[in-house]
């Protein structure tokens, strides 16, 4: 018997239904993840609008207005987003999903890490579940939420593209452990929610390379977690502050060989602050900045790491070489002054 319908020179066709593609379940599963996420994190989403003071160049001031995005982490009404977003702001209003606006107050921001704590009051809010960025791995699905240009709840999807990224703060300081995501992002996502599948916040949308396409960066959940409940008991993030201005710089092969140093940079003083904790300790200019209580100093963001609110007020070792002489000097850091 013949089976004209396997026969290749056959007119028949099959119904375009009847042929399944064998990654359709894949691609279902990716997008009710997606959908998931985003009807489980849209409720605690909010927009942030903020005006801000401006002194022009004649001296003048101007109010400008900006915003970004945010999302409620306690049921309080204690929302996270980026310090630039909120930062100096004169007046801060949120609008919620449910569409209610309220007006909002800062409880503290870190320009260093780019993190912010404001608050509204408000009754039956959606507190958003955090999550470890600890745990993440490349690869793994991502979905960020905010609020681009006051489109609410704008969701984009893509993969965690790199862990451990570090990130240069409005500050100056290095941000460390930033997850890098080709989830886009636009300016008026700072703030968001970068999301797990599970439906747990990973990340807060921070920044955008605008000259590259999917080279996107948001703050560690675990940075923010640690800053946010900083800030929440003191308002403020202390760091230490020795008082002196340096620059990154090679050290000559035969200088760290002689002194066995396992770092080829340091930090050269170009300058001491009168009255700072490195005059008292005897820094001079010229001097080469090569270990912090005993850790090498590779650079300036070294030492900024190092230089934590626990050595507020504690006697601490700098190790310095000056001229081919290796010293140990003796400082007493203070708290990094208020802006």
């Amino acid at each position: 018997m013949q089976l004209d319908f396997l026969n290749s020179s056959s007119n028949e066709s099959f119904p375009a239904a009847a042929i399944v593609h064998p990654d359709a379940e894949l691609l279902d599963a990716y997008s009710q993840a997606v959908v998931n996420v985003a009807e489980k994190l849209s409720p605690s989403v909010v927009n942030i609008e903020v005006r801000q003071k401006r002194q022009t160049r004649r001296g003048e001031q101007r109010e400008i207005t900006g915003g970004g995005s945010g999302f409620i982490f306690a049921p309080d009404g204690l929302i996270l987003t980026n310090s630039h977003v909120v930062h100096d702001a004169s007046k801060i209003e949120v609008a919620l999903s449910d569409g209610r606006r309220l007006p909002a107050y800062t409880v503290g921001d870190d320009p260093s890490t780019d993190i912010a704590v404001i608050s509204i009051d408000a009754p039956n809010l959606v507190a958003a579940q955090l999550g470890d960025s600890q745990q993440l791995r490349v690869g793994q699905l991502v979905i960020a939420i905010g609020n681009p240009f006051g489109f609410q709840s704008t969701v984009t999807a893509g993969v965690v593209s790199a862990l451990g990224r570090s990130l240069r703060s409005y500050s100056g300081r290095l941000i460390d452990d930033v997850v890098q995501t080709d989830a886009a992002l636009n300016p008026g996502n700072s703030g968001g929610p970068l999301v797990s599948s599970d439906g747990r916040v990973v990340g807060v949308n921070t920044a955008t390379i605008l000259s590259a396409q999917g080279l996107c960066f948001a703050i560690g959940i675990n940075t923010a977690k640690f800053v946010a409940g900083r800030l929440l008991r003191d308002g403020r993030i202390r760091r230490s502050y020795i008082g002196l201005v340096g620059q990154t710089v090679p050290l000559p092969r035969r200088l760290a060989r002689f002194h066995e140093l396992t770092q080829d940079s340091g930090i050269v003083v170009m300058s001491v602050e009168n009255g700072s904790p490195s005059e008292c300790a005897g820094l001079r200019p010229g001097d080469l900045i090569v270990a912090f209580e005993g850790k090498p100093v590779a650079g300036i963001d070294d030492l900024h790491r190092l230089l934590t609110d626990a050595q507020v007020g504690m006697k601490s070792s700098l190790t310095v070489i000056r001229y081919s002489e290796k010293l140990s000097l003796d400082i007493i850091p203070v708290e990094f002054p208020e802006n």
